[in-house]
């Protein structure tokens, strides 16, 4: 399988994923243009994991997170692992 498109199951509904699907960052208010790749997701699974909201962010709204296992997150997701690791 290759990363540049596919589709993920995401908050109940299917939507287009990989590096080359053109998106906006998930964060409100943010207009930024960014790929659904998993360079800009939050977590390591798309569509969402134990640490991950399965979201897609911008390099302003997505952080290193805690571990590696965690893999990067948006503000929300970060606050949650941090408390809960």
């Amino acid at each position: 399988m290759g990363y540049a498109y596919y589709t993920v199951r995401r908050k109940g509904e299917q939507i287009a994923a990989g590096y080359s699907v053109v998106a906006v960052c998930d964060e409100s208010g943010c207009a930024e243009q960014i790929d659904r790749g998993l360079a800009c997701l939050c977590g390591t699974h798309p569509g969402g994991d134990e640490y991950g909201c399965g979201g897609y962010f911008c390099g302003q709204h997505l952080f290193i997170g805690p571990n590696a296992d965690t893999g990067d997150l948006c503000a929300r997701c970060l606050e949650q692992a941090s408390t809960a690791l």
